[in-house]
Protein backbone atom coordinates (compact mmCIF):
# COMPACT_ATOMS: atom_id res chain seq x y z
CA UNK A 1 0.00 0.00 0.00
CA UNK A 2 1.75 3.68 -0.96
CA UNK A 3 1.04 6.54 1.06
CA UNK A 4 -1.69 8.03 -1.00
CA UNK A 5 -3.85 4.86 -0.47
CA UNK A 6 -2.74 4.39 2.90
CA UNK A 7 -3.98 7.94 3.53
CA UNK A 8 -7.47 7.63 1.56
CA UNK A 9 -8.08 3.76 3.33
CA UNK A 10 -7.23 6.44 6.83
CA UNK A 11 -9.94 8.98 5.78
CA UNK A 12 -12.55 6.39 4.41
CA UNK A 13 -12.58 4.65 7.68
CA UNK A 14 -12.64 7.90 10.13
CA UNK A 15 -15.53 8.87 7.78
CA UNK A 16 -17.76 5.45 7.83
CA UNK A 17 -16.92 4.88 11.79
CA UNK A 18 -18.21 8.56 11.98
CA UNK A 19 -21.75 7.11 10.16
CA UNK A 20 -21.44 4.24 12.74
CA UNK A 21 -20.62 6.31 15.64
CA UNK A 22 -23.87 8.28 14.44
CA UNK A 23 -25.48 4.65 14.63
CA UNK A 24 -24.74 4.25 18.09
CA UNK A 25 -26.35 7.20 19.03
CA UNK A 26 -29.06 6.12 17.72
CA UNK A 27 -28.87 3.29 20.14
CA UNK A 28 -28.55 5.38 23.13
CA UNK A 29 -31.50 7.88 22.18
CA UNK A 30 -33.65 4.73 22.54
CA UNK A 31 -32.15 3.09 26.05
CA UNK A 32 -30.20 0.72 24.02
CA UNK A 33 -26.29 -0.15 24.66
CA UNK A 34 -24.74 1.90 22.08
CA UNK A 35 -23.49 -0.16 19.39
CA UNK A 36 -23.78 1.14 15.79
CA UNK A 37 -22.42 -0.24 12.58
CA UNK A 38 -22.44 0.40 8.87
CA UNK A 39 -21.57 -1.48 6.02
CA UNK A 40 -19.51 -0.03 3.07
CA UNK A 41 -19.43 -1.21 -0.94
CA UNK A 42 -18.12 0.49 -3.42
CA UNK A 43 -17.39 3.55 -0.87
CA UNK A 44 -20.98 4.03 -0.53
CA UNK A 45 -23.12 2.73 2.77
CA UNK A 46 -25.43 0.15 2.14
CA UNK A 47 -26.45 -1.28 5.17
CA UNK A 48 -26.73 0.18 8.79
CA UNK A 49 -27.75 -0.80 12.12
CA UNK A 50 -27.58 -0.48 15.64
CA UNK A 51 -28.50 -2.31 18.90
CA UNK A 52 -32.41 -3.14 19.08
CA UNK A 53 -32.32 -6.21 21.49
CA UNK A 54 -34.54 -4.38 23.77
CA UNK A 55 -36.84 -2.80 21.86
CA UNK A 56 -37.58 -6.03 19.61
CA UNK A 57 -37.04 -8.62 23.01
CA UNK A 58 -34.96 -10.38 20.55
CA UNK A 59 -31.01 -11.41 21.64
CA UNK A 60 -29.76 -11.17 18.34
CA UNK A 61 -30.62 -7.66 17.31
CA UNK A 62 -27.43 -6.57 17.47
CA UNK A 63 -26.03 -3.64 14.87
CA UNK A 64 -23.50 -6.12 12.75
CA UNK A 65 -26.32 -8.68 12.55
CA UNK A 66 -29.12 -5.81 11.64
CA UNK A 67 -26.23 -4.33 8.73
CA UNK A 68 -25.51 -7.88 7.26
CA UNK A 69 -29.54 -8.24 6.63
CA UNK A 70 -29.38 -4.98 5.24
CA UNK A 71 -26.33 -4.91 3.31
CA UNK A 72 -27.49 -8.29 1.91
CA UNK A 73 -31.08 -7.27 0.94
CA UNK A 74 -29.33 -4.00 -0.82
CA UNK A 75 -26.82 -6.69 -2.88
CA UNK A 76 -29.79 -8.86 -3.10
CA UNK A 77 -26.67 -11.68 -1.84
CA UNK A 78 -26.13 -13.36 0.62
CA UNK A 79 -22.20 -12.62 0.13
CA UNK A 80 -20.75 -9.55 1.30
CA UNK A 81 -17.80 -9.45 -1.13
CA UNK A 82 -15.94 -6.19 -1.44
CA UNK A 83 -17.60 -4.92 1.46
CA UNK A 84 -15.77 -3.32 4.51
CA UNK A 85 -18.22 -3.51 8.02
CA UNK A 86 -17.64 -0.92 10.59
CA UNK A 87 -18.58 -1.15 13.99
CA UNK A 88 -18.31 0.63 17.07
CA UNK A 89 -17.13 -1.73 19.46
CA UNK A 90 -15.40 -5.47 18.62
CA UNK A 91 -17.80 -8.08 17.36
CA UNK A 92 -19.07 -10.76 19.49
CA UNK A 93 -19.06 -14.48 18.59
CA UNK A 94 -22.46 -14.68 17.19
CA UNK A 95 -21.66 -11.19 15.09
CA UNK A 96 -18.25 -12.84 14.40
CA UNK A 97 -19.51 -15.76 12.85
CA UNK A 98 -22.43 -13.58 10.84
CA UNK A 99 -19.63 -11.99 9.47
CA UNK A 100 -17.54 -14.91 8.22
CA UNK A 101 -20.99 -16.22 6.83
CA UNK A 102 -21.32 -13.20 5.01
CA UNK A 103 -17.70 -13.18 3.70
CA UNK A 104 -17.05 -9.69 4.68
CA UNK A 105 -13.17 -8.83 3.83
CA UNK A 106 -12.67 -6.31 5.82
CA UNK A 107 -13.95 -5.46 9.10
CA UNK A 108 -13.13 -2.26 11.21
CA UNK A 109 -13.95 -1.20 14.93
CA UNK A 110 -13.39 1.06 17.35
CA UNK A 111 -12.76 -0.12 20.65
CA UNK A 112 -12.15 -3.16 22.58
CA UNK A 113 -14.37 -5.53 24.12
CA UNK A 114 -12.87 -7.49 27.14
CA UNK A 115 -15.82 -9.31 27.52
CA UNK A 116 -17.07 -10.67 24.55
CA UNK A 117 -14.50 -9.98 21.90
CA UNK A 118 -14.78 -12.09 19.31
CA UNK A 119 -12.01 -10.61 16.92
CA UNK A 120 -9.13 -10.39 18.48
CA UNK A 121 -9.72 -9.68 22.39
CA UNK A 122 -11.11 -13.19 24.16
CA UNK A 123 -11.11 -14.79 20.44
CA UNK A 124 -10.66 -14.09 17.26
CA UNK A 125 -13.27 -15.86 14.91
CA UNK A 126 -13.56 -13.34 12.20
CA UNK A 127 -9.69 -14.32 11.70
CA UNK A 128 -9.45 -18.27 12.63
CA UNK A 129 -7.46 -20.15 9.94
CA UNK A 130 -9.57 -23.25 10.33
CA UNK A 131 -12.74 -21.52 9.24
CA UNK A 132 -13.45 -21.22 4.81
CA UNK A 133 -12.98 -17.17 4.89
CA UNK A 134 -11.23 -14.59 6.96
CA UNK A 135 -11.62 -11.05 7.50
CA UNK A 136 -8.61 -8.89 7.36
CA UNK A 137 -9.14 -6.69 10.96
CA UNK A 138 -8.52 -3.32 11.40
CA UNK A 139 -9.20 -1.95 14.95
CA UNK A 140 -8.67 1.46 17.23
CA UNK A 141 -10.13 3.67 14.77
CA UNK A 142 -12.19 6.77 16.55
CA UNK A 143 -11.44 3.68 20.00
CA UNK A 144 -11.93 6.81 22.35
CA UNK A 145 -14.69 8.30 21.24
CA UNK A 146 -17.15 4.76 21.48
CA UNK A 147 -15.65 3.69 24.71
CA UNK A 148 -16.65 7.45 26.16
CA UNK A 149 -20.43 6.48 25.12
CA UNK A 150 -20.55 2.74 26.19
CA UNK A 151 -18.92 4.29 29.38
CA UNK A 152 -21.77 6.68 30.15
CA UNK A 153 -24.52 4.38 28.68
CA UNK A 154 -23.52 1.83 31.66
CA UNK A 155 -22.70 4.65 33.91
CA UNK A 156 -25.84 5.99 33.98
CA UNK A 157 -27.71 2.47 34.10
CA UNK A 158 -25.46 1.72 37.49
CA UNK A 159 -27.00 5.20 38.80
CA UNK A 160 -30.53 4.20 38.14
Amino acid sequence: MDLLEFTLTNQNDDHFMQMAMREAEKALEANEVPIGAVIVHENRIIGRGHNLTERLQDPTAHAEMIAITAAASSLGSRRLLDCTMYVTLEPCSMCAGAIVLARVPRLVYAATDPKAGACGTLYNIAHDERLNHRCQITSGIQQEESAMILRSFFAKIRKN
